[in-house]
């Protein structure tokens, strides 16, 4: 197991890189009210992200404030820690 994980580390590291710098890319600053779309937008990018590694309910929640994301993957089994 441990040695896929590894392998699957090297193989997808440089997209993995690319994906991390377009959602740091995106102007999400909270503080600053110019940027409320694009909290937004960062919001989406995250729910694509964890639907696509196969979390389970991800959804964007509103808030008063600025949006919260969830997700849950509760398949570990009845023995995991």
């Amino acid at each position: 197991m441990r040695d896929q994980a590894l392998n699957y580390v090297q193989t997808h590291q440089a997209d993995t890189l690319e994906a991390l710098k377009a959602f740091l890319r995106i102007p999400s600053v909270g503080a600053l009210p110019e940027h409320n779309d694009d909290t937004i937008q960062a919001a989406q990018w995250l729910v694509d992200r964890l639907t696509a590694i196969g979390l389970h309910h991800v959804q964007i929640m509103p808030t008063p404030g600025h949006p919260m994301v969830y997700a849950d993957w509760l398949e570990a089994g009845p023995d995991a820690p």
